[in-house]
């Protein structure tokens, strides 16, 4: 099995690939790529998109890899591989963004992402911290991880999340004045909006459960 992690410059990529490092000695992988090679991408076994700071900067970024959109599109609907976005990387999934303009997403999980509105008004933004999970649906990759005010906490920096259009696509929510996106998948692609590979127990877990999905 091999990991393609995207290179395109927007992306926490060092941290990420230690993670997964760590966790393929539980599963059969030969390597943790960090590639921005599109032919690389495509041939993966899973494909991983992380993505710091703003969704029209990634985008952009993004975009300026000749092939890579193709590549992308050839590793989830034609090989049919595990697919998951980590932050903006999970951001960048939705139909579109809504920050300092409209930028059209990857369209993978039908949405939009929008800014966090806290109901409390002591709460600041962006989210920044630790929080538990609320989960919404049984999924393979919560298998074995604690959900609820007493399970593990995942850890979040973001200023904007996914609000999707189906309910069924939004796997868990963190509580920060009012639900907040933490995880959404659809088929073969998958997004977690806190970062698993600075959460710990929890992230290890999910990484873990991401190498042995076969969706």
């Amino acid at each position: 099995m091999t990991i393609a992690l995207i290179d395109y410059g927007a992306g926490n990529l060092r941290s990420a690939a230690k993670a997964f490092e760590r966790m393929i000695g539980t599963q059969r992988c030969e390597a943790v790529t960090i590639t921005a090679d599109p032919e690389t991408v495509a041939r993966a076994d899973r494909v991983v998109l992380p993505g710091d700071g703003a969704f029209a900067d990634c985008k952009h970024s993004l975009d300026t890899l000749d092939g890579m959109g193709e590549a992308i599109t050839e590793a989830i609907d034609r090989r049919g591989r595990p697919f998951l976005g980590i932050c903006v990387g999970m951001q960048l999934l939705a139909t579109r963004g809504i920050e300092h303009g409209v930028t059209d997403g990857l369209d993978r999980i039908p949405g939009e992402v929008r800014a966090i509105e806290p109901g409390d008004p002591t709460l600041k933004v962006p989210h920044m911290g630790w929080n538990t999970l609320g989960g919404r649906a049984a999924h393979p990759l919560l298998d074995g991880i604690a959900l609820g005010p007493e399970g593990w906490h995942a850890y979040f920096l973001h200023s904007f999340h996914m609000a999707a259009d189906n309910e069924a696509d939004v796997l868990a929510t963190a509580d920060y004045g009012g639900p907040v996106t933490a995880i959404v998948a659809n088929g073969n692609v998958a997004g977690t909006q806190f970062h698993p590979e600075k959460s710990q127990k929890l992230g290890l877990t999910l990484i873990g459960n991401f190498l042995r999905w076969s969706p």
